[in-house]
């Protein structure tokens, strides 16, 4: 048994500690707002960001970043991308020496389009932050739904500690060296699951997703190479198989907003009504911003970025990707396809 400090409480936080808990842990749980942890110790439910999911009585919550953090074999870092520096620093000088960590935010940086490991290495003062990702919504992991995802560590060792902590009957974690590759998965796929959500929203239908879906992962494993990581991990679970989860499943928040926008809403008035984050719609814009940074063609990123934040019209946007010079299918440049 290990003592695990899941620092945020939202449902993703609280989804994997339930996880852990379920797999003998100590866990115990840090927030922001104290009055909204006595809430879930007295309902024992979290009723913001996984209502309806009874939580384990032993799970325990704390405000006080010193109290959740004392003595923690493991930190989950889970706390959504734009919040993400700022609660880092409240536990650089209490989260213990020896502490593995493990990112589990599918985003970037505000400012600096860092992703989440750098980010906290840089907070933390730490080395070999890990990152979990893949096809994995909260509420399913809380209930105990069959779930796999990667784990990506460049320190083996750890990597190997991190998956024995993790893994249990319902939530299988497989291992790799592929932090880069990992992350921009978990993040570039929340950008695609909008555009496949603004095509179910104008009425599309099966066609037009797939392609989407298929021409995505092409441009995120594109985006993915010219930053460092491997093209094989598109293919598996950090890449192909949440894209696949986010662009279909009926609990995705990226591909719900993108659904409304493409039914006719304003971005505003629908961020507005919501409570828990949209990662993609701030995802866009670093994507965006990686690939013209290393002259990578990213049409799709290019097109949701202009319908999100520069109110283009969505159906003009399809178009646009649709009249686009006619091509050879590669997935790949030239230069990095092997015979």
């Amino acid at each position: 048994m290990s003592r695990v400090c899941v620092i945020g409480d939202g449902g993703w936080g609280t989804a994997l500690g339930i996880s852990l808990r379920r797999n003998g842990h100590e866990v115990r749980l840090w927030g922001p707002f104290p009055e909204y942890l006595d809430e879930m110790r007295r309902t024992r439910e979290n009723t913001r960001y996984l209502p309806g999911v009874p939580l384990p009585p032993e799970l325990t919550w704390d405000a006080d970043p010193a109290a959740a953090a004392r003595d923690a074999d493991i930190a989950v870092l889970a706390v959504p991308s734009r919040f993400y520096a700022d609660v880092m620093k409240k536990f650089a000088a209490v989260l213990p020496p020896a502490c593995d960590l493990v990112s589990v935010t599918k985003g970037f940086a505000q400012d600096t389009h860092q992703r989440m490991t750098v980010l906290a290495e840089a907070a933390l003062g730490r080395r070999d932050v890990a990152a979990l990702s893949g096809p994995s919504f909260a509420e399913e992991v809380a209930r105990g739904a069959p779930t796999a995802v990667a784990l990506a560590c460049r320190d083996a060792a750890r990597a190997a500690r991190l998956q024995q902590a993790f893994n249990h009957e319902r939530f299988r974690v497989y291992t790799t060296d592929d932090v880069v590759g990992v992350e921009l998965g978990g993040a570039l796929k929340n950008v695609i699951a909008v555009a496949a959500g603004v095509s179910d929203g104008i009425g599309f239908g099966h066609n037009a997703k797939a392609a989407l879906i298929t021409r995505g992962l092409a441009e995120m494993a594109r985006v993915g190479m010219a930053h460092g990581a491997r093209a094989e991990t598109f293919a598996g679970l950090s890449g192909v198989g949440d894209l696949l989860l986010t662009c279909t499943g009926r609990l995705s928040r990226n591909r719900g907003v993108g659904e409304r926008i493409g039914r006719g809403e304003k971005l505003a008035d629908i961020l507005n009504g919501m409570r828990q984050v949209a990662e993609g719609v701030w995802n866009c814009v670093h994507a965006r911003a990686l690939a013209r940074a290393v002259g990578v063609e990213a049409p799709i990123t290019e097109e949701t970025y202009r319908v999100l934040h520069e109110n283009k019209d969505p159906r003009r946007a399809v178009r646009d990707l649709m009249e686009r010079e006619p091509r050879a299918e590669r997935d790949l440049p030239r230069e990095q396809r092997t015979t």
